[in-house]
């Protein structure tokens, strides 16, 4: 948004803007100025964090000589009751209770180098007025992309096997490496086509280990994204408007949405960059140890 159209929708000229960058009235029309760039970022991610949303309201404010930083930013959304408020809730998807082949963990020591390594799957569930949907998705684990997705009515296998299809399709890269997909035990992942499908593609096969839900806390995260940064609560209509509004907000997530583990670039850019990405988390303390990725951890696989 222009600094013209700015002025104009608090009935200012450019030359008064910028003297009132001197006066004691300043302050309220930068905050008023800075709400209404918030408001525009937050029509396509209406719950993103404070960190993410200075990142990208950052170039913004320097357009208009406007200097905020976080704590200021945080100050003026708590005043206006603009915060976002996290709230965790665990919803079941997984049955590992199952007689199919479970796979070992394979990435407990590996170091990812770029992208299309290591994909991580999961499924969780979305809500519309008709009973619950079920969304799968596959990320990069490196670039932090959505490779594939699928919404489903149904826990059934067909909705992540048309996510891995998607993610498949979208590949760019075929490198020495062979790509490891990690999941956890459900009974979808383990079912023959998913497993037939993975091999077929010379894909190794990872899943977590009972009960340890960290094991794949990659995929669940932006399964959580997903819902509650763009759609908070939201109950659809319908799986028609679900599927579009979700398909809206995965790119919406690829494409602008900054990434802390990927120094603030997005999935999209990540994805295609030569140089190594770095890691902005600063709890992030525990990274992958250094090891090669497997030759060939499932050569032996037989199709089940």
């Amino acid at each position: 948004m222009g600094l013209e159209r700015l002025c104009g929708l608090f009935g200012k000229t450019r030359q008064a803007y910028y003297q009132s960058l001197h006066r004691s009235e300043s302050t309220t029309f930068i905050h008023s100025i800075v709400l209404v760039l918030v408001k525009e970022i937050r029509e396509d991610m209406p719950f993103i964090g404070t960190r993410k949303l200075l990142h990208l309201l950052t170039p913004k404010m320097q357009d208009h000589n406007i200097k905020m930083g976080r704590d200021q930013l945080f100050n003026l959304l708590r005043f206006h009751g603009l915060l976002v408020r996290r709230r965790h809730k665990k919803v079941y998807t997984t049955n590992s209770h199952h007689w199919l082949k479970k796979y070992p963990n394979l990435i407990k020591e590996i170091i990812l180098t770029g992208s299309e390594q290591l994909w991580v799957s999961d499924i969780t569930y979305v809500q519309t007025l008709q009973g619950f949907n079920y969304l799968s998705l596959i990320m990069d684990a490196y670039s932090k992309k959505i490779m594939g997705y699928s919404l489903d009515t149904s826990l059934e296998a067909d909705g992540p096997i048309a996510a891995l299809k998607m993610a498949i399709a979208n590949r760019s890269y075929h490198t020495s490496f062979f790509l490891i997909h990690h999941s956890d035990r459900g009974v979808q992942y383990c079912s023959r086509r998913y497993v037939e499908l993975l091999v077929n593609e010379n894909i190794a096969i990872s899943m977590t280990e009972d009960s340890n839900p960290c094991d794949n806390s990659m995929a669940e995260r932006v399964n959580g994204i997903i819902k509650n940064e763009f759609k908070k609560n939201q109950i659809y209509k319908n799986h028609k408007d679900a599927y579009k509004a979700i398909s809206k907000d995965i790119h919406v997530y690829n494409t602008k949405r900054p990434h802390g583990s990927i120094d603030y670039h997005t999935p999209e850019v990540a994805h295609y960059m030569k140089e190594p990405l770095k890691k902005r988390w600063k709890n992030y303390k525990k990274s992958m140890k250094t090891s090669h990725l497997p030759h060939d951890p499932n050569h032996s696989l037989k199709r089940l």
